[in-house]
C-alpha cells in the first residue's frame, strides 16, 4: 500500500535559512504544522509544543530564533534542534516535536500519509 501524498510547499518558497506554517486539511481534520529549511536542508513539524500543545510562533513563519540556528517556541523560549526536533533548553527539555514524513519530487514538498 502505497502512501498518500499532499503538496504543502514549493521548495523555493521557503528561504534558507527560514520557515513556512501552514494548515492541511486531512479527512476533515485540520493539522498544522511547519517546515524549516536550513543549509539546503528541509525539515516537517506539527506545530505544536511538548510543553503546552499550542503552537510555536507567535508571528506567522516565524519558528526561528534570532541566529536562525535553532526552532524556538515563541511562548516560552523553549530550543529545538533543526534536523530532529530535540529540545536542547527549556520547561520541555529533553522532549521532541513531532516530525512529519514528507518528500521532495521536481522542488515540490509533499507530506507523506
Amino acid at each position: 500500500m502505497s502512501q498518500e501524498e499532499i503538496l504543502i510547499a514549493a521548495e523555493g518558497d521557503i528561504a534558507d535559512p527560514g520557515s513556512k506554517g501552514l494548515s492541511v486539511s486531512i479527512e476533515g481534520t485540520k493539522l498544522e504544522l511547519f517546515i524549516v529549511k536550513k543549509n539546503a536542508s528541509i525539515a516537517v513539524y506539527e506545530n505544536s509544543c511538548p510543553h503546552t500543545s499550542g503552537p510555536l510562533d507567535w508571528t506567522p513563519n516565524q519558528f526561528l530564533d534570532l541566529d536562525n540556528n535553532y526552532i524556538m517556541c515563541a511562548n516560552h523560549g523553549a530550543l529545538f534542534e533543526i534536523d530532529n526536533g530535540l529540545c536542547i533548553y527549556g520547561p520541555c527539555k529533553a522532549q521532541s516535536l513531532k516530525k512529519l514524513a514528507f518528500v521532495v519530487k521536481k522542488n515540490n514538498i509533499y507530506l507523506l500519509l
